[in-house]
């Protein structure tokens, strides 16, 4: 709407290469929410596999504090580490130390975790054996973080599986498949296919986890399809925005996060 207020600032904490937070976000975003990106170097840009984290080691990284401080100055109401992977190898912990010393970096502005967005999104939606469908570019020893990850916080998982990419991609290592392009080729109709036919008799939800893994244009239609709620990970990061500063405002296309549980 021309000439609308902009009343909330969402600051986001983003890998260099990750072009989906921004894009979902900007998306989804309602009127009068706005948001600003400040990156930091991707953990596996030198081609290592990613496969642990601390919250020490984050809070530190002089791009993190950078972006930390930077987005503190612009005056953001909230900034959200999307970052979900951390979470996930850090566990439990990283959450509480890493938002607790980031929050010291900001002038006040609060801090929060893409895994600790999920976990509020899934307890909000009564949520506790979700399907996973994990990106492309997870691999065995994400799978068992994200697993434990969950289970530790109460959800443990029905399911983890694997979002496949096309055939093209066959040859490339998982853990390159981001950095390689992959991120390019998630569409929201295989997303929402591939969910619907791994999703197990036992499951209560699904999610779908990854910051830079494009499917929240999937979350209405298997809402529809299966019955069940959904959560993204930068669906949850808007709604633990919203819920943050209490702004009303309705986002089509959120799914029952957005919807009923505002």
């Amino acid at each position: 709407m021309k000439g609308q207020a902009w009343t909330v600032r969402l600051g986001v904490l983003v890998v260099h290469n990750d072009p989906v937070v921004e894009a979902e976000l900007w998306a989804m975003a309602p009127p009068g929410v706005t948001v600003h990106a400040a990156r930091f170097e991707s953990p596996t840009r030198t081609g290592a596999e990613y496969t642990s984290e601390s919250w020490e080691r984050m809070v530190n990284a002089p791009d993190v504090r950078r972006g930390l401080e930077q987005l503190g100055e612009l005056g953001v109401s909230a900034i959200c580490l999307c970052f979900g992977s951390a979470s996930f190898f850090g566990g439990l912990q990283f959450d509480d130390g890493f938002t607790t010393a980031a929050a010291e970096l900001t002038g006040g502005a609060p801090v929060y975790t893409a895994g600790q967005a999920i976990r509020a999104a899934l307890a909000t939606l009564g949520v506790r054996r979700p399907l996973v469908l994990a990106p492309p570019w997870f691999t065995t020893p994400t799978f068992a973080a994200t697993g434990d990850y969950l289970t530790a916080a109460g959800f443990p998982p029905a399911a983890v599986v694997p979002f496949r990419l096309g055939e093209r991609w066959d040859g490339v290592e998982a853990h390159r498949l981001f950095d390689r392009g992959g991120r390019w080729d998630v569409h929201p109709a295989e997303v929402c296919r591939q969910a619907a036919d791994a999703f197990p008799a036992h499951a209560d939800g699904v999610l779908l986890p990854g910051s830079g893994f494009r499917s929240w244009e999937a979350v209405d239609e298997l809402e529809r399809k299966l019955g069940v709620p959904v959560v993204t990970s930068n669906q949850a990061c808007l709604w633990r925005l919203l819920d943050l500063t209490g702004l009303d405002a309705t986002v089509p296309g959120g799914g029952g996060l957005l919807t009923t549980h505002r």
